[in-house]
């Protein structure tokens, strides 16, 4: 069973967990650099090179899009409101969803919402002269996800109205996709918003089906033998004395930081021991 399906019983919580710490820190450094630098000649250096720009854009500074570019526009920001919102949000609703998927987990989602999201903005900005910049589209990603994966939960709007997670997400997903039809003259990339969203819808429907690689080949293999399901392992009181509680320490310290997939075969063997106990 993996973190995307099952009940939600965390191991451990952090304040600060690895990836939101990296995150922060590294979105705060670039934007400091941003502001150092908006007063010298390389001014406009970090934009040119960094900023999403728009497939034909029709700037007058001839800038256009580079393959790097969906990975770095989420480390820039255009004020300080701007990043500060990002950074909030996606402490606020991130650090839950660390700890219980585990770091390396949530590194694959936060990017691939931030990516996926830059490559959906694209298709909507063909030739438009402005780049997109901003962690937007991860944490919207991210908020999407707390929804998700936590549907009853309440958010305080305005730190005042109570209302469920799962009806707060689709709101959002409502406004940006009517704000995105409008077209307005916002400035804002609701798209790019929205594109968070949906690639995390997906990723996450498609874990809680378990369609990874690894299940694919197991089922190729398994192909053309009469009987699908693997045999049940029955477990005695002898075979379960043998696991110990410090092994099982470890392993739910494991969990806890990387989440339920980095166990190794032997060790979901030893926690399924321990759990028929």
């Amino acid at each position: 069973m993996s973190p995307f399906n099952q009940t939600y019983s965390p191991g451990g919580f952090q304040m600060m967990p690895p990836a939101i710490k990296t995150i922060i820190i590294a979105n705060i450094a670039i934007f400091m650099l941003q502001v150092l630098l908006q007063n010298s000649p390389f001014s406009g250096l970090i934009t040119a090179a960094g900023a999403l720009w728009p497939v034909a854009s029709a700037n007058p500074n001839g800038l256009s899009f580079q393959i790097w570019q969906p990975f770095t526009y989420m480390f820039l920001h255009g004020s300080f409101g701007h990043l500060f919102f990002n950074m909030f949000a996606l402490w606020i609703f991130g650090a839950e969803l660390e700890n219980y998927w585990g770091t390396r987990q949530f590194n694959i989602y936060y990017f691939l919402c931030g990516t996926g999201a830059a490559f959906i903005n694209l298709i909507f900005t063909i030739g438009d002269p402005y780049p997109t910049v901003g962690a937007s589209g991860a944490v919207y990603g991210v908020l999407l996800a707390f929804g998700m994966m936590f549907p009853e939960r309440y958010i305080f709007l305005y730190f005042l109205f109570p209302i469920k997670a799962k009806y707060f997400v689709a709101g959002y997903a409502l406004i940006e996709f009517l704000s995105g039809m409008g077209r307005t003259n916002s400035n804002i990339a609701h798209f790019a918003h929205l594109g968070g969203m949906v690639i995390g819808f997906l990723y996450i429907i498609i874990r809680r089906q378990g369609w990874t690689l690894p299940k694919w080949t197991k089922k190729a293999q398994s192909a053309g033998k009469r009987s699908g399901q693997a045999p049940v392992h029955h477990i005695d009181k002898e075979e379960r004395s043998t696991v110990t509680d410090a092994e099982i320490d470890a392993i739910l310290d494991k969990i806890s930081k990387n989440g339920y997939e980095s166990l190794t075969s032997d060790e979901k063997r030893k926690l399924l021991k321990a759990g028929g106990s």
